[in-house]
């Protein structure tokens, strides 16, 4: 069984900086990883994804050229580099895995998920 979890979250300015990270407990090394966010009465949505490797990124689009996605495989942990911060930011962030490697933009591509980090994006 896989177990993730997210930290790394908190309060902000906007223009600041924030790092995510999340550390999978189990044999993740060989599965994609994704961050989604919530914000409150509105859908989950995906932010980015990284294949297993690494070699593969993807973004939305509102985040792209500020946020970062990456993995350390030897620590089996994930992170999300998030810069320029904006108040439409402000979000539940979950970390994913994908055991079947389709680096998907949808929360039904992810087998596992973790509990959430609020991040807060002051004006």
């Amino acid at each position: 069984q896989v177990q993730l979890v997210e930290s790394g979250g908190g309060l902000v300015q906007a223009g600041g900086s924030l790092r995510l990270s999340c550390v999978a407990s189990g044999r993740t090394f060989s599965y994609d990883m994704g961050w989604f966010r919530q914000a409150p009465g509105k859908e989950r949505e995906f932010v980015a994804a990284i294949s297993w490797s690494g070699r593969y990124t993807r973004y939305t689009d509102s985040v792209k050229g500020r946020f970062t996605i990456s993995k350390d495989n030897t620590k089996n942990t994930a992170y999300l580099q998030m810069n320029s911060l904006k108040p439409e930011d402000t979000a539940v962030y979950y970390c994913a895995a994908d055991r079947s490697r389709s680096t998907g933009t949808n929360p039904a591509d992810y087998d596992y998920w973790g509990q959430g980090t609020q991040v807060t994006v002051s004006s």
